[in-house]
């Protein structure tokens, strides 16, 4: 039975936009785009994660979210509903239940039944204040979902804010690994069969964790990234030569996280001795993903090179520029004391 939804390279900056996935012969994923930002949720589950009470669910299984914006509907219950956002979940707290006890109880019920006919995902009542009669009689009549929260109003706001503003997050899947070293959000990209699973598999072997090989789903929070993996492929790894191994039976919890912060991108590919790659400073390119920039290092693969010592460095790197440390600005000062002497 169908769910019923309730409601409607030099010194200038090179920047590269997250590309179109390569070709694979892993898992098939759908095609890299930025995906809605719609969500159908569970009743029960959005219950227990706000903590709320049903008062009335009617024949609706699910709650319909397609913004992350929050009404509170007093000149509704005056009558005005000119520019009413009916799609926004709606809140009545302490003043709007205050409001519809002052009034007649023909003034009250008709209050009630115009703001229950309009497609609203669901309204919650807040603070200690029951809902009246009259409002759950309209919530019957028309098959709302009414919920309540024993938090006053701005504090289940902010909570609810938090909740719909991941939840709505705009996301995209990508092609490739992403892993947390020494506290880093690393993403690994590149052409398929360049070693990225290898590089992992060597890092998670130095004690480094492991949050998505393959397919990264990356949703934008603000200005943060954070990636996670697909549920049908979460802790499981290929390994060209040997095959699907699963990294947590393996190594245990403490190798893998479910959501890690996307700090900075490293893009592995073939040596080119033609090419010119960083050997002093910072790196001049930034990779963007969903309209948010984060640092790009290109690193050259050939035998002999040792990915996850350069990786673990890249990572040692971020965090001390991050507290304000540059090893060139460091050379750069003692070269500077050295002519002056």
């Amino acid at each position: 039975m169908p769910k019923k939804r309730t409601g409607a390279p030099n010194k200038q900056e090179t920047t590269h936009v997250a590309e179109e996935p390569q070709a694979t012969d892993k898992v098939e994923l759908p095609p890299e785009e930025e995906q809605q930002t719609e969500r159908d949720v569970d009743i029960n589950e959005f219950a227990a994660r706000m903590e709320l009470d049903i008062i009335h669910r009617g024949d609706n299984e699910v709650l319909h979210f397609c913004t992350y914006n929050i009404s509170r509907p007093g000149l509704q219950l005056a009558g005005y509903y000119k520019h009413f956002a009916a799609e926004r979940v709606q809140i009545m707290g302490e003043m709007e239940m205050t409001y519809l006890q002052q009034m007649t109880h023909d003034a009250r019920k008709t209050a009630c039944e115009t703001l229950m006919k309009q497609p609203i995902p669901c309204l919650i009542v807040t603070s200690t204040l029951p809902p009246c009669d009259e409002l759950i009689t309209a919530g019957q009549k028309y098959n709302r979902v009414l919920l309540s929260s024993k938090l006053r109003t701005t504090p289940f706001v902010n909570k609810l804010s938090l909740y719909l503003s991941e939840l709505l997050a705009p996301s995209k899947t990508i092609h490739g690994v992403l892993m947390d070293l020494y506290g880093v959000g690393v993403l690994l990209i590149g052409e398929s069969g360049i070693g990225k699973s290898e590089t992992a598999l060597s890092l998670i072997e130095r004690g480094h964790r492991l949050v998505a090989d393959d397919a990264v789903t990356i949703s934008r929070i603000g200005e943060r990234l954070d990636g996670t993996c697909p549920d049908i492929i979460r802790y499981f790894m290929e390994v060209r030569g040997i095959g699907i191994i699963d990294i947590k039976a393996m190594y245990g919890a403490s190798a893998v996280q479910l959501v890690k912060t996307i700090d900075m991108v490293v893009k592995l590919e073939a040596w080119d001795d033609k090419a010119r790659y960083t050997r002093l400073g910072e790196p001049d390119e930034t990779y963007t993903i969903l309209g948010v920039k984060k640092p790009l290092h290109v690193v050259p693969v050939k035998p002999g090179r040792n990915l996850a010592v350069i990786l673990e460095a890249a990572a040692r790197t971020h965090r001390l520029n991050d507290l304000g440390f540059s090893a060139m600005d460091e050379l750069n000062e003692r070269l500077r004391g050295n002519k002056k002497n």
